[in-house]
């Protein structure tokens, strides 16, 4: 995509304000929607009478739809036009939002907020091309910065925001709100935006995109089946599927001319090393972000707008240290940000794993500002060293690949540690149940208050040891964080192609 903006000398940023509020709202309702969820699901879970087994996939299906459409992005752009796609997914996530608000079973959600997913996936990289073409060459850093406040305010505010809603209105406000903001954002797009020309391009990988999300779907279905039984026949179909669709998206990705996801950069030991540290990280991080709301509602009993408003100490931790860590970057490479920002998340989780049923907001301050901050030291340093270790011909797929499977491991993280949290909860209450039996209580002549209370206490020592693996990954990762080297400074090659910035959007 080439700039046809004015020179630097004759540009203000005032010209491009109005198109620029386009994408930022645009921007902004597809970061709210992705956190916002996470405080809601235990309301879900009582007004639809299911459970988090079930609840996860509203969770999982949206980051899944993402995950498809994201390396699809750039192709449909320069098929089709920057403008068009970007209005066009707007619509989809609006009518998507529209549909997320009507349902009265937990099934239909999914389906809606898949449908959300699909439109929400092709805002962001698109969003990011349209920064590059708006502003010149030297003043896309500073564009670029204010595109990056709706991507650091949305998570800080999403929890909040949503748990207001939740507690206090509905939960089918945090998809309503939406509403406005997609018109809005279609309006200024339709008459703002500028028309990109299209251009000719290869066909698309067709195998592909059937193979790689029914890998992951199946493989995210079989891991939450395990929390009923690991030997069930959804449990083992699920799995079987996940895996062969997987060897099958591996061997046609590595055959085609025009892959989905450019996985031969995977020859490269340092890529292979560094993405590999970045998905134990994601499932680390996503896991923390994940389960601590669950916890909070479903065992201490806290409400949704309390529990957004203890969170927003991590949101804020995070985005503080995101530009210390990218000046540190510079300095002292990817290595130590990574160790450092890991062991900060690893202690963070131990202190996790010792909460009950007397923890308050206070309680958890210090390990939410120690997770936020090793999120922010580490995520934006890890993406920047992956597209330096790149090959360089094969560097403007590399954001396709590492955003995609950052959704995919999300979307793995909350099967597995939900189904984890189940099965260790079960554990727990089987414990308890033979504990009473020797000591000859009876949980009939037990009152309800004491059963309610056995009930949250299980709940709650089966996050603390859920809390207590999770410590051991993020730990895992920092040792393998030690294997990364320093990398070169991503700058332009010997032929002066630049990444192509639709695919730009870690």
């Amino acid at each position: 995509m080439e700039h046809t903006v004015k020179p630097d000398a004759e540009f203000r940023l005032s010209s491009i304000l109005v198109p620029l509020l386009a994408i930022i709202a645009g921007v902004f309702m597809v970061v709210l929607d992705s956190t916002a969820m996470n405080v809601a699901l235990s309301t879900l879970v009582k007004d639809f009478g299911t459970d988090l087994n079930t609840l996860q996939w509203v969770v999982t299906g949206y980051m899944l739809a993402q995950a498809s459409v994201i390396p699809l992005s750039g192709w449909l752009s320069d098929r089709f036009g920057a403008k068009t796609v970007f209005i066009s997914a707007i619509v989809l996530f609006t009518i998507g939002s529209i549909l997320c608000a009507t349902p009265n079973s937990a099934e239909w959600l999914v389906v809606f907020r898949v449908i959300q997913g699909l439109g929400g996936g092709c805002v962001l990289p698109v969003a990011m091309a349209y920064v590059y073409r708006l502003s010149p060459i030297s003043k896309v850093g500073v564009v670029m910065g204010i595109m990056g406040i709706p991507v650091l305010f949305a998570p800080a505010i999403g929890p909040v925001l949503s748990g207001w809603l939740v507690e206090y209105h509905s939960w089918r406000w945090i998809f309503l709100i939406n509403i406005p903001i997609g018109i809005v954002c279609v309006l200024i797009g339709l008459r703002k935006l500028p028309k990109v020309d299209r251009t000719q391009v290869p066909g698309v990988d067709k195998y592909g995109m059937i193979l790689g999300p029914l890998a992951f779907a199946a493989l995210s279905y079989g891991v939450s089946q395990g929390a009923e039984s690991w030997t069930s026949d959804k449990t083992l179909i699920g799995l079987a599927v996940g895996v062969l669709a997987l060897l099958a998206f591996v061997v046609v990705e590595l055959r085609s001319s025009t892959p989905l996801l450019e996985l031969r950069v995977l020859g490269s030991i340092d890529f292979t090393a560094g993405i590999l540290v970045q998905w134990v990280a994601q499932f680390a991080l996503y896991g923390a972000l994940f389960l601590l709301p669950q916890f909070l509602q479903q065992a201490r009993g806290f409400g949704a707008f309390d529990t957004g408003l203890t969170l927003l100490p991590q949101a804020i931790a995070s985005g503080l240290m995101m530009p210390i860590a990218g000046i540190l970057f510079d300095r002292i490479g990817v290595r130590w940000l990574v160790v450092c920002g890991l062991s900060l998340v690893s202690g963070a989780l131990y202190q996790y794993s010792h909460v009950d049923l007397t923890t308050e907001s206070r309680d958890v301050i210090l390990p939410l500002i120690m997770c936020g901050a090793g999120m922010g030291m580490m995520m934006m340093p890890m993406n920047t060293h992956l597209l330096n270790k790149a090959p360089r011909h094969l560097v403007n797929r590399v954001t396709s690949l590492t955003n995609s499977m950052q959704q995919v491991i999300n979307s793995l993280a909350v099967s597995t540690l939900v189904t984890i949290l189940s099965s260790r909860a079960t554990a727990r209450g089987i414990e308890m149940q033979e504990a009473a039996a020797q000591s000859g209580i009876s949980a009939d002549n037990a009152s309800p208050e004491a059963l309610k209370q056995a009930a949250q206490m299980v709940l709650a020592k089966g996050f603390d040891d859920t809390f207590h693996i999770m410590m051991f990954v993020a730990i895992g990762g920092a040792v393998l964080g030690l294997l990364l080297r320093r990398g070169r400074r991503a700058e332009e090659d010997s032929s002066g192609s630049k990444v192509r910035p639709e695919i730009m959007h870690g």
